[in-house]
């Protein structure tokens, strides 16, 4: 028995095997291969503009102008360039080339129209219509960026992948701001104010939200596995790039202070938010849960460490249990943009279920994606945020919420 048997075995819960066993009977034959495409082309055909290449926030909306007219969130198109990138691969291992190169040129097509709407990935222009004003809006740019290079193995994206980690972790002398990371007491603060003169972070009041600390782990595991080994370890105030060890123990640092601040080492759930010394905001949202299994099972496939692989198995046995046990499946959020939080889920599970052989669930993720896609609004071709309620032919649906069930189809497929 291998060790992520072994481990499955031991950490397994009987409920999680309850809910996986019934979720199984449930979606068995319930979508096909080719319900997957025909998710994806709905999601695109109704939300895609199609002549910018990004996004809208909603169906109400025939263009995505800018934020403020029909745009969907900065922080949000990269998800949606995942699903592109995702969907290029599917067809590849499908043996598919003619939807193969569709998928990979709407994947450029995709890259290049953000870049032209968000001032050519300057990451130091804040203005707050096109440009970079939350860190943590251009950390989740600085994973896709790499997952870009990792594709398609330009050297552009890797330098705009380490050029948006760098604006992260050390500021902007343009914009004035000392960074996300917290060189007093460790962690990444959120945002930097005011956003045009911003003062320094205070490290006894300031928010440091897990929706920048564990995206910082992943961004920081992604581009380790994207440079070379050999780097010359850059001796700035402001390095223009890192070495494979300084991401790797950047990684670790952020990580631990996640761990020590933001994780209940007993139940596996993630905390929103701490403020100084002050306890955890203990809301849970899906996409926390998601990016801390994704920067366990990062560092857990780098350092072979089996705790990092227990952690991630604890976060996903919480999701998939106690915060999906309303309807079975994974849980709707309603509030603006929240609806993205499936889409991010999935492609860090992709991550512990095919890298780290924790097929365990693979049935719930199943019955998630059966049960959205039986609710969809069929003459339409378009799916929901809340996998159990039908979606109306009249009903005005953001990209958001309809992105989960097409990125869920497209990393765990019909067989």
């Amino acid at each position: 028995m291998t060790r992520h048997h072994l481990l499955t075995a031991c950490c397994l819960s009987a409920t999680l095997l309850a809910t996986g066993i019934q979720a199984s009977a449930q979606s068995r034959d319930s979508y096909t291969a080719n319900d997957v495409w025909e998710a994806y082309e709905g999601f695109n055909r109704n939300l895609l503009d199609s002549t910018k290449y990004i996004y809208k926030t909603n169906t109400s909306y025939e263009h995505a102008k800018d934020r403020w007219n029909g745009a969907a969130a900065i922080w949000c198109q990269p998800m949606y360039l995942d699903m592109a990138m995702n969907a290029w691969r599917l067809a590849e291992k499908r043996n598919d080339p003619a939807r193969a190169a569709k998928y990979k040129d709407l994947s450029v097509k995709i890259l290049e129209g953000n870049r032209a709407q968000y001032v050519g990935f300057d990451f130091d222009d804040c203005n707050e219509n096109t440009g970079w004003f939350i860190y943590d809006d251009i950390q989740w740019w600085t994973i896709t960026l790499a997952r870009t290079y990792q594709q398609f193995q330009k050297a552009e994206y890797l330098s705009l992948a380490e050029a948006s980690f760098r604006r992260v972790w050390y500021g902007s002398d343009r914009v004035g701001d000392t960074g996300s990371y917290d060189t007093r007491r460790g962690g990444m603060f959120w945002q930097w104010q005011p956003i045009h003169n911003p003062k320094p972070n205070n490290s006894e009041t300031d928010g440091k939200m897990a929706c920048i600390n564990f995206p910082t782990v992943v961004a920081a595991m992604t581009l380790y596995n994207c440079v070379p080994d050999g780097r010359k370890e850059l001796k700035d105030k402001k390095p223009a790039y890192q070495t494979k060890k300084q991401y790797l123990e950047k990684a670790k640092e952020i990580y631990e202070w996640g761990v020590d601040n933001l994780f209940d080492k007993k139940t596996g759930r993630i905390a929103d938010s701490r403020h100084g010394e002050g306890n955890p905001a203990w809301k849970t949202h899906v996409y926390n849960q998601a990016t801390f299994i994704g920067a366990s099972v990062l560092l857990y496939k780098a350092t072979g460490q089996e705790r990092y692989l227990k952690n991630a198995i604890l976060a996903a046995d919480y999701t998939v249990g106690p915060m999906s046990e309303k309807d079975g499946v994974l849980p709707f959020e309603s509030g603006i943009e929240q609806g993205i939080y499936t889409a991010i889920f999935a492609q860090y599970m992709a991550m512990l279920v095919y890298d780290c052989g924790q097929t365990q669930y693979v049935p719930f993720l199943k019955h998630t994606i059966a049960t959205g896609w039986a609710n969809r609004d069929k003459g339409r071709t378009l799916c929901g945020g809340d996998y159990a309620k039908p979606v109306q032919p009249d009903e005005v649906v953001d990209s958001y919420s309809a992105s989960g069930i097409p990125a869920l189809m497209l990393l765990f497929p019909a067989e």
